[in-house]
């Protein structure tokens, strides 16, 4: 009797072992080697190419132009960088509960609305409980497919026999190939259910949705693989127990990974902000120490953000340092700078900083509104609530220059905001500005000047 092949799969990474090991060589992963059966079935693959594998010059390629589909949502177009590409396959990530698979549903409500055949594939929920969604979303008038399934196979079949123009598959790991003999959601489950889809996707020119779950770390579950066989990777931001979600792009070929995409979820689904600068800024904070507000750029977007801190003596030996959306390293530079620079000594203190609404703030340009939300709380001295602080903070003290300065503080203007420091260096680029308070300075010195 011929015994059956096996080999050891990292679910972390898909490294491939002949035999078990409790530490991944690879990825370093503890207990992440599963056994799986070696099939000797091999499928043949399909050509990508509209060209039959063919090479064909570059300008005589064709459909380039008008090659975007209006999702229906504006916030998801901006994500996308201008709407949902014909051909493209599309994953969005997030935590449980976080809105991934309402938000899909409300693009296949209206994709169909306008006219497109759309399939939805669910291989977690029966279709009267997609059926009550739809309902709850105010969706029961949309007219789209629904195929409750997860065998790969017959969801390869019934994409064939419908050919969709938009199709969402919730969620990838679900998703089985009975010739393999790995459970669903593994390692070699993902990759071959994602190159079936992959190749369906290119060759009938389609556009392809993947839900995918997430790990307890916040990544993609399954291979990484298979954040590089897509063409976009979205990710879902914010805490599922409030209101507030943020999409951002990680991966896009087809368009910028700096916008966002703010929501808020309410009982008909996710409702796009239309101005998240007034999420994000509290009125209830105008006499508070410790609070500022700044202008931070996600993609071509101004965005006014409120920056809180908070610093009080140590209990213990070492002080602590926590962040919430700013970096915790670039936080520890600044109050380094401090302590050198402004002989302000916060080695005996612990320090919060917190950025209101959950947003996360990858900009140097918040540096200085970091810095000054520290001192105003060690010093218990409140910042005027009409002023916006904007600038980057260099190790010896300096403030450098910022991107797109005239958005930041058009934003500002718009808010009702009346004064605004700014860095020197690229302030003399603004022409005259009318209705708001311009105060250019150069050194972290001259802004406790001008703050106190």
């Amino acid at each position: 009797m011929t015994k059956n092949k096996t080999k050891f799969v990292c679910q972390s990474c898909g490294h491939e072992q002949t035999k078990w090991m409790g530490k991944c060589p690879a990825c370093n992963q503890w207990n992440s080697l599963v056994e799986e059966m070696i099939t000797s079935k091999t499928t043949k693959q399909v050509g990508l190419s509209a060209a039959g594998g063919k090479p064909v010059s570059l300008r005589d390629i064709k459909g380039a132009e008008g090659s975007r589909l209006d999702s229906g949502i504006n916030e998801f177009n901006r994500v996308l960088g201008g709407g949902v590409t014909k051909g493209s396959l599309i994953l969005v990530g997030g935590d449980p509960g976080i809105g991934k698979s309402t938000l899909l549903m409300q693009v296949a409500a209206s994709g169909s609305m306008q006219g497109k055949k759309v399939l939805y594939v669910s291989g977690e929920e029966s279709p009267s409980q997609l059926k009550i969604r739809a309902n709850r979303l105010l969706l029961e008038e949309a007219e789209f497919n629904i195929l409750t399934e997860t065998n790969m196979h017959i969801i390869k079949s019934w994409i064939e026999s419908l050919q969709p123009h938009i199709l969402i598959i919730d969620s990838i790991q679900t998703m089985y190939d009975p010739d393999i003999s790995s459970v669903p959601g593994s390692v070699s489950q993902v990759k071959e259910a994602t190159a079936t889809i992959m190749n369906i996707t290119k060759n009938s020119y389609m556009t392809t949705f993947l839900i995918g779950h997430v790990t307890k770390q916040g990544s993609i579950a399954g291979p990484r693989v298979l954040e590089h066989m897509v063409d976009t990777v979205l990710y879902f931001e914010g805490d599922n127990r409030g209101a507030y979600r943020i999409l951002r792009a990680v991966k896009n070929r087809f368009g910028s990974t700096n916008e966002i995409g703010v929501f808020e979820m309410n009982q008909y689904g996710l409702k796009e902000v239309a101005n998240p600068s007034e999420l994000f800024i509290e009125d209830g904070t105008k006499d508070a120490y410790g609070t500022v507000v700044t202008a931070s750029i996600e993609g071509t977007r101004p965005l006014l953000v409120e920056i809180q801190a908070l610093v009080s003596p140590s209990a213990f030996g070492q002080a602590r340092r926590v962040t919430t959306g700013v970096d915790a390293n670039r936080v520890s530079m600044l109050m380094a700078v401090m302590e050198k620079k402004l002989g302000i000594q916060l080695q005996n203190f612990d320090a919060y900083i917190n950025v209101i609404g959950g947003l996360q703030l990858r900009e140097t340009s918040v540096d200085l509104a970091v810095m000054c939300a520290i001192i105003s709380s060690f010093r218990e001295k409140p910042i005027h609530h009409k002023m916006v602080i904007i600038g980057e903070v260099g190790l010896t003290g300096e403030i450098r220059g910022v991107s797109q300065l005239a958005q930041r503080i058009g934003e500002a203007k718009k808010l009702g905001f009346n004064k605004v420091i700014v860095p020197k260096r690229n302030s003399g680029n603004l022409g005259e500005i009318k209705e708001i308070s311009v105060l250019p300075i150069g050194h972290i010195e001259e802004t406790i000047t001008h703050l106190w």
